[in-house]
């Protein structure tokens, strides 16, 4: 199980903070109809292991389902019971990580700093969530890129819509969380779809081809995105 496998089918992962499990599905399958590949629960909305439980079964072949807001050990045994595959964490916490590891998961932890970026991949992180991304910028992102390993694939979360997509891309940004530009509590599966159809189209209008890799037979066709990074700028 790689992330990579996941991102390239599509760099976004779904935030669904506040779902509760008797819409999850429902939801997920717009999501999944939209091009989503990837699902987060976090664990503060309504029992959220429930959900991540039901979409295990109901989408665990074929997308990548997790947990977000994860904070402790004990949680990533709860996720990995209820078929959850992925840990996100809000926080730079190599004691999550490793947990995660040893559960054979996949761990995205937050992160701000290059000496925390550092320390997460030095634990097992199999990527880096840049959090929150609102106090950050492309620019800072292409700075710490020069520094990171080659290869680091670092996702922006806090503040992405299909309006700065692009100009993380070009910071060097591999995917994206998304949260209440795809689900925000109260929005229907038909709402979910359509959000996730404008952030789908906006990936097609505006990743640069050093970024992507897009079907050029069909503007409605399948997405397959590289999850090649763009150069590395030079070191410092």
């Amino acid at each position: 199980m790689e992330l990579s496998t996941y991102l390239a089918q599509c760099p976004l992962v779904a935030i669904l903070r506040g779902i509760r499990p008797e819409e999850a599905v429902a939801v997920t399958a717009a999501l999944e109809v939209g091009g989503i590949a990837i699902v987060e629960v976090p664990l503060n909305s309504p029992d959220p292991l429930a959900s991540i439980a039901a979409l295990a079964r109901a989408f665990g072949d074929r997308l990548l389902i997790g947990a977000g807001t994860v904070m402790t050990e004990s949680q990533v045994a709860e996720i990995a019971a209820a078929g959850g595959k992925l840990i996100v964490t809000p926080h730079a916490d190599a004691v999550v990580v490793r947990a995660a590891k040893r559960h054979g998961l996949l761990a995205v932890p937050g992160f701000f700093t290059p000496t925390e970026g550092f320390a997460m991949l030095a634990a097992g992180a199999d990527a880096l969530k840049l959090f929150p991304a609102e106090g950050a910028s492309p620019a800072m992102l292409r700075a710490m890129r020069a520094v990171l390993p080659s290869g680091t694939r670092v996702l922006p979360v806090g503040g992405i819509d299909a309006t700065n997509m692009a100009a993380w891309r070009e910071g060097g940004a591999a995917g994206f969380g998304i949260g209440s530009a795809i689900y925000k509590p109260g929005d229907t599966p038909d709402t979910v779809g359509d959000k996730a159809r404008l952030l789908m189209t906006a990936l097609r209008r505006d990743v640069t081809p050093a970024a992507r890799s897009i079907d050029s037979q069909s503007n409605d066709g399948p997405l397959v995105f590289s999850t090649t990074q763009p150069p590395r700028p030079p070191g410092r």
